[in-house]
């Protein structure tokens, strides 16, 4: 079997999984529009089936021998289509099945995730002030995702969560968020913005680096540095009462170097980096021929520093 493997050692482990484009949040780093519940026409009419979606996941594993399988949307929690496919997924012998959500719709859903083979999850929590977490959604109600975010823990799934942030907005829930997720012993990441979609040539109006996230933190807790796990987005540190955080600093700290991850929507394309808006469509290939198109989305990663693009991150996930 042909390798998928480019000068610098890299190739591609982890698949994230775009389900829908569909959301039933709008964040303001992810669109500039509200309405965001329906996919489009076009969208949804050439989704792939979960045959053919679990079909292509199979073939690309088959290429790969991939570790790392993770669901995304849009919101993938609003997919008809997720159970079966987590069974599937799990069915192919791949060893790690994980999900990115809102928790919008995660109280119901938590136990039959589990049940169904799911493993992790990252839930995007950007605030748990009410007023604070509506500037950031365009939402109400953070108090059903923290009651989804308990009911993840009760059914057993291990439960990261995501929090972006935005200068002027919500800089200033890094410590209450903080102190949410260490009552529950729950590890939190902190991330920058990213340069994509509506944001590519402005995301600096909104960075907060990782350096004034490390400096918040430091008033309130003593913490040392944990060693970076390779291909990992997140640096970690560990406090003197032993509860972990993370910072994903895409600008301060740019991991293109060992990335190993690749992107499928629900077209049936792939992306090799989100700093490249150019869908490959890998739909009905022969072994040959998808390696070649594996070896275009390789070469399509950054080398030193994610230059972004005008992709939207609700057509491809997180």
């Amino acid at each position: 079997m042909m390798q998928v493997v480019d000068q610098y050692g890299r190739t591609f482990k982890t698949l994230r999984v775009s389900l829908l484009s569909a959301c039933n949040l709008g964040c303001v780093y992810c669109t500039e529009t509200d309405d965001l519940g329906i996919e489009n026409k076009q969208q949804k009419a050439t989704a792939l089936s979960t045959q053919d979606l679990t079909n292509i996941i199979q073939q690309l594993h088959q290429v790969l021998d991939l570790e790392v399988i993770r669901l995304t949307g849009g919101e993938p929690l609003l997919s008809p289509h997720l159970i079966p496919i987590i069974k599937e997924v799990k069915r192919l012998g791949i060893s790690k099945i994980k999900l990115t959500t809102n928790g919008f719709l995660l109280e119901r859903l938590a136990q039959p995730l589990r049940d169904a083979g799911m493993q992790s999850i990252n839930v995007s929590l950007d605030s748990v002030d009410e007023d604070v977490f509506f500037l950031m959604s365009r939402r109400n109600n953070v108090k059903r995702i923290l009651s989804g975010i308990d009911a993840a823990l009760d059914a057993g799934l291990d439960v990261k969560l995501n929090a972006v942030l935005m200068k002027g907005i919500n800089e200033q829930q890094i410590i209450p968020l903080l102190d949410y997720a260490f009552e529950r012993k729950i590890t939190i990441r902190f991330l920058e913005v990213m340069r994509m979609g509506h944001l590519h040539d402005k995301s600096e109006k909104y960075l907060v680096r990782r350096d004034e996230v490390l400096h918040t933190i430091a008033k309130h807790h003593d913490f040392v540095p944990l060693i970076r796990s390779a291909s990992s987005t997140a640096n970690y540190w560990k406090t003197g009462s032993g509860n972990i955080f993370g910072i994903i600093a895409n600008e301060s700290a740019p991991f293109c170097h060992d990335c190993n991850r690749l992107r499928l929507d629900s077209q049936g394309n792939i992306y090799g980096c989100l700093s490249s808006d150019h869908p490959i469509n890998i739909k009905n290939l022969s072994e040959e021929d998808l390696h070649k198109k594996l070896m275009e989305a390789l070469s399509h990663k950054q080398s030193v520093k994610f230059t972004g693009s005008n992709l939207s991150m609700l057509n491809i996930g997180g």
